[in-house]
């Protein structure tokens, strides 16, 4: 079902949005935010894990087990780099450089698995992202600070964990791949930072922020597996490029952040891009 992916790219902005009101807290720092999010991550799939649990013996092959601690590690990174730069940047200013993330996901596809050399996607992405990344640009230059770099090399983390992912998710359920990623990346940052838990007592609604949050990961995340098993990882990836879309008019409506006129134009060019891959799919 082609609109799986186009849920997940909604659920993917959704999220974007909610982290970065939450993230826009004084007393949530992107350390603290990371155990947080996590730990609601594992709570919510507590009660529906034993339903979807499945982790075949082969997962357990030494060499299935070295991916799988790669992405793990690669996963730690990303969401590090990303709440580190989604802290201090605006979501219009954010949002073209996390667009790097799906075109750096279908290169490294397109490079790694044969049944991924698909040139028409490719074509589609590129273009996609580097309207995207010229929007970025003022006065002939890359509005680059420490924050955008963060969220760059987030982006490539993200998509290498991805694409190390799809090696051995045919040895798990989408559930049990994504609740053990979890689990491991919330022990990892709970070991590190052991930050306080008082923010998320004190204010119950930021605590119900963040669960809710962490069911939308849950469901985009599980989505993204599915794709990646029915239509393979360039069209999925090519489908979810409609998040920036929806992060887009999230940010401008709810956020009330005012997009320029590059950034409407880019808008567009994503959704024809997008549009063209399911129709000439």
């Amino acid at each position: 079902m082609v609109t799986l992916p186009v849920i997940g790219s909604f659920l993917e902005a959704a999220g974007m949005i909610i982290e970065k009101k939450i993230l826009g807290k004084r007393n949530i720092n992107f350390k603290n935010y990371t155990v947080y999010e996590f730990l609601a991550i594992l709570v919510v799939m507590l009660p529906i894990i034993y339903f979807f649990w499945r982790i075949d013996k082969e997962a357990f092959i030494f060499g299935k087990l070295a991916v799988f601690i790669l992405v793990v590690i690669f996963s730690v990174m990303a969401n590090l780099l990303i709440f580190y730069s989604l802290k201090r940047e605006h979501i219009t200013e954010f949002e073209p450089v996390w667009l790097m993330q799906p075109f750096f996901t279908i290169i490294l596809a397109f490079i790694f698995y044969e049944s991924e050399r698909n040139f028409f996607g490719l074509g589609l992405a590129l273009t996609a992202s580097i309207t995207l990344v010229a929007s970025h640009v003022k006065k002939h230059h890359f509005t680059f600070d420490r924050y955008i770099l963060a969220a760059f090399l987030g982006s490539f983390c993200f998509s290498v964990e991805l694409v190390l992912s799809r090696l051995i998710l045919d040895y798990y359920s989408p559930f049990s791949l994504y609740f053990l990623r979890s689990s491991f990346i919330f022990l990892i940052t709970f070991i590190i930072f052991r930050p306080s838990f008082k923010p998320v007592i004190r204010e119950k609604k930021i605590g119900a922020m963040i669960l809710f949050v962490g069911l939308i990961w849950v469901f985009y995340r599980v989505i993204i597996y599915y794709g990646y098993l029915a239509f393979g990882i360039i069209f999925t990836t090519t489908i979810f490029i409609l998040s920036p879309v929806f992060i887009f008019l999230f940010a401008t409506f709810y956020l009330k952040e005012k997009p320029t006129l590059r950034y409407i134009i880019s808008t567009l060019i994503m959704v024809i891009c997008v549009v063209l891959a399911i129709l000439l799919r």
